[in-house]
């Protein structure tokens, strides 16, 4: 069973939108804080935003104004609306969450998603 799952990726036009989703499996028991990252090719992986535990957000200066990062902690879900898209947003959409399993009760460990594909066309 795969840990993190995200989905919602697509091809959509400049100035389109779209909704990327995040699930945490059951085995994660406990959030400490989510993520999304994003790395297009021949660049490094970026966070475009982040989310705590008690709902402090955190955007890349580039998305600010734009995407807006939510979570429905009791379905250990988060979610990245992503508005006004620009063509320099494709990239693979990673989510991230760093929480505590039924594996390391006691400790916080980043778990990934697969990566959602999103492209945003001129």
């Amino acid at each position: 069973q795969v840990p993190v799952v995200e989905s919602g990726g697509g091809l959509v036009q400049a100035g389109g939108s779209l909704r990327l989703s995040c699930v945490a499996s059951g085995s994660i028991f406990s959030i400490n804080a989510m993520g999304w990252y994003r790395q297009a090719p021949g660049k490094q992986r970026e966070l475009v935003a982040g989310i705590t535990a008690d709902g402090r957000t955190n955007y890349a200066d580039s998305v600010k104004g734009r995407f807006t990062i939510s979570r429905d902690n009791a379905k250990n879900t988060m979610y990245l609306q992503m508005n006004s898209l620009k063509p320099e947003d494709t990239a693979v959409y990673y989510c991230n969450v760093r929480g505590r399993s039924t594996t390391y009760y006691y400790t916080d460990r980043d778990y990934w998603g697969q990566g959602t594909q999103v492209t945003v066309s001129s």
